[in-house]
């Protein structure tokens, strides 16, 4: 039975329960893929670079046969290697299932899906490859969805405090862990590298779409309210535009409580890259700020340091926060405790029984 070919929707609705087969190359793959998808290469780079070059310069039959070539001697390790990522469907008394893609859904994918198909495995195919699902992934950026957005000073723990509006049965997405990065200049310590940007987008797309069926419902997505650039990463403009117009739930924590938690929670790293990190930023910082928040640094005083700091982020978010077109209608201050997140998140759900009068960001 030959492989059945899958529209985008289809095909990522069954990648949650089977494993999708990525067979271009590794450097494909690295670049960006589909998200939870497993690098099964056809060809290597190098072997791509070849039968590429071939079906330019000679012919279509020219690269195929140089392709076979390629495609031989591994098609026996190709379908062990199958078989070891379906070995939980096997034991489970299930067919052997693969969903399979190139770029385009062309010879790539048609090589790998017959010879699974010939050795009994079920096989689904995307139809228009790795483009489809990149198409896909544009349009969902370009998507009105009802963003919560969830907002405070830095050092107001909003990240974790995602996770207990979570927990708490709500949606939530959390922008800063898809980036790998924090958001400031410190942000991507005790992260791992950050994505491509394409690969950022893909992420976000999955997460997107993973949250449609509750939205059809009514239900709304948390998002922490976040500058269009996080590290080396740009929220898509058409996203940040959608961010940009929705309601701020701002977590009012005062400015030594925030001070005292990024002391406990940052104190620990390392102080070359805490220095590396304010040389980084000195220019808006200000050159005597900079100077002296080094000169802290290396007294040991983290507090000294870090409340220089956190006075700079502090105007750069209250900037952001009211250049929002009818800034004060959209933004509800709640008071809150950094010491509570469990609590703070509680009270988002019913922000007018704790919200103060509108005003400005203090």
């Amino acid at each position: 039975m030959a492989a059945t070919k899958l529209d985008i929707i289809e095909f990522l609705v069954k990648g949650n329960v089977s494993p999708i087969l990525d067979v271009r190359s590794p450097g494909e793959f690295t670049h960006a893929h589909i998200p939870g998808a497993i690098s099964f290469p056809l060809f290597t780079d190098e072997e791509r670079k070849v039968v590429g070059t071939l079906y330019k310069q000679r012919s279509r039959e020219a690269a195929i046969k140089s392709g076979l070539d390629y495609f031989g001697p591994k098609m026996r390790p190709m379908v062990e290697q199958a078989e070891q990522l379906t070995d939980h469907q096997h034991r489970n008394g299930q067919h052997r299932t693969v969903l399979v893609h190139c770029w385009r859904g062309g010879m790539r994918s048609g090589a790998i899906a017959w010879l699974l198909d010939l050795y009994g495995f079920k096989v689904y195919t995307l139809s228009g490859g790795y483009k489809r699902f990149r198409s896909w992934t544009l349009i969902q950026m370009e998507q009105d969805w009802p963003l919560q957005i969830l907002g405070g000073h830095t050092g107001s723990g909003k990240t974790t405090t995602l996770k207990h509006l979570a927990e708490l049965g709500e949606q939530a997405i959390d922008l800063e862990g898809l980036a790998c990065h924090k958001g400031s200049a410190f942000g991507a310590m005790d992260m791992p590298p950050q994505p491509t940007q394409e690969m950022f987008e893909n992420l976000l797309a999955v997460e997107l779409s993973r949250k449609t069926p509750k939205l059809n419902a009514g239900h709304r997505i948390w998002i922490e309210d976040e500058s269009q650039r996080i590290g080396s990463i740009n929220l898509p403009n058409a996203f940040w535009s959608t961010l940009r117009r929705q309601k701020v739930l701002f977590l009012d924590i005062p400015f030594e409580a925030r001070l005292q938690y990024l002391v406990e929670t940052y104190g620990r790293w390392n102080k070359g890259e805490i220095a590396a990190s304010i040389t980084r930023i000195q220019k808006k910082l200000g050159g005597l700020e900079a100077k002296t928040a080094l000169g802290l640094l290396i007294e040991n005083d983290l507090k000294g340091c870090f409340r220089i700091l956190l006075h700079y982020y502090d105007k750069l978010y209250r900037k952001s926060l009211m250049a929002r077109e009818q800034a004060e209608q959209l933004v509800t201050f709640l008071e809150a405790d950094i010491s509570a997140h469990p609590d703070n998140a509680r009270s988002l759900l019913n922000p007018t029984d704790h919200a103060n009068e509108p005003r400005t960001a203090h």
